[in-house]
């Protein structure tokens, strides 16, 4: 199915009390004109700045001045608190909500929150990225806010960490490294930057992508011989395999709701994209229209995945709804990942990290200089 633009309506249940949430249902239609007046107080700049840019990336509101506005936001930052306010247009409030925090902190759940409040759909500007990056020389694992900014180095292995997954929230990282010597999986707390080597097993332990529920992993090991899909603790223990092929199967990404994964598999001789159950079975592969796909993605929303596809010698990030067919290429670049909104996707190109709204097919870079970036993962 062609990805297009979505256009929508909204209705608003009349406000009563300024405390009331108010009901609002979002469907197709234009973006929400907005406006943003300068928020007050000794944070007021700061925050109007960082509330702006995620309101804008956002991609559902039409940012206007005052007198055109459906909705407008206003407020005081200063201390470490944001009190934050939204109007309609008929002068009635429907969001009036205190933040504690640094100004990108507070800034950013407010942002999430206006998002919420007017459309219906989770914001992203509280999220966290993590990427491989080689500033440094070798590759090391990054995390960053979602727009790029705040980043900051989680490994020093000086060997090599790749293949980072993110939890729920962000608070654990898995990622792949070689600080023994050998491809074993570590799992980070990220707000006290503890580490552990959870899988060690013989040979291969690569790929880890950690559950919804953020319990389990899934990942590549080849201790019984052959690359295949296992499934594990977030803490280690006895691993499940999934898979038994003569191919190799790598990049699972798991369902929403934790009860399928989508993996890549060579099994048929170049890779291309399976669906399995997470309780094991004989793998399904999905028709795609490219003979030669990696990196799948799972839609938090459930009904796409993206993936990378090769052709003509070089790397594209194509979507696909499930179960409708019709997979379309989006961008040059490679490693998508999708955002919990299920409407913009980060995926690397050389040293670049973008931000595809996939609804309106913007692109913004959001991460630069730090060497050759690849592998983004997104917190959910």
């Amino acid at each position: 199915m062609m990805i297009r633009a979505f256009c929508f309506l909204f209705l608003i249940s009349a406000v009563a009390l300024a405390q009331d949430a108010p009901t609002i249902t979002v469907r197709k239609s234009d973006r929400v004109s907005l406006a943003v007046s300068p928020i007050g107080g000794g944070s007021g700049p700061g925050v109007t700045k960082v509330l702006q840019n995620d309101l804008d990336l956002s991609g559902w509101f039409e940012l206007v001045s005052d007198a055109r506005a459906s909705f407008t936001v206003g407020g005081t930052a200063g201390g470490g608190t944001l009190q934050g306010k939204v109007t309609d247009n008929s002068g009635a409030t429907v969001l009036s909500k205190t933040y504690s925090g640094s100004d990108r902190d507070v800034a950013h759940q407010f942002a999430d929150d206006i998002v919420e409040t007017i459309t219906g759909n989770p914001g992203i500007a509280t999220t966290k990225i993590a990427f491989v990056g080689t500033a440094s020389g070798p590759k090391e694992i990054y995390l960053a806010d979602y727009d790029g900014n705040n980043s900051r180095r989680l490994t020093s292995d000086r060997s090599i960490s790749v293949a980072p997954s993110l939890g729920p929230g962000a608070r654990n990282l898995a990622y792949t490294g070689y600080h023994e010597g050998y491809p074993d999986v570590y799992v980070i707390d990220v707000a006290s930057g503890a580490r552990q080597r959870v899988v060690k097993a013989p040979g291969t332990n690569s790929g880890a992508a950690i559950s919804p529920d953020g319990g389990k992993m899934a990942l590549t090991m080849s201790k019984d011989g052959n690359p295949e899909i296992y499934i594990t603790g977030l803490r280690g223990g006895m691993a499940r395999r999934l898979t038994r092929t003569r191919g190799v199967e790598s990049s699972p990404t798991w369902s929403p709701n934790g009860s399928e994964l989508i993996y890549s598999s060579d099994n048929g001789g170049s890779p291309q994209l399976y669906r399995i159950g997470a309780g094991g079975g004989a793998g399904s592969m999905i028709s795609t229209g490219f003979g030669y796909c990696t990196d799948p993605s799972w839609s938090p929303d459930g009904k796409k995945v993206a993936f990378t596809v090769r052709s003509g010698g070089g790397f594209s990030v194509a979507v696909m709804e499930l179960g409708a067919g019709g997979a379309r290429v989006l961008a040059s670049g490679q490693n998508p990942v999708w955002g919990r909104n299920s409407r913009h996707l980060i995926y690397s190109s050389g040293s670049n990290l973008n931000l595809l709204d996939v609804q309106s097919g913007r692109t913004t870079t959001i991460v630069s200089g730090l060497g050759k970036v690849s592998e983004p993962t997104w917190s959910f």
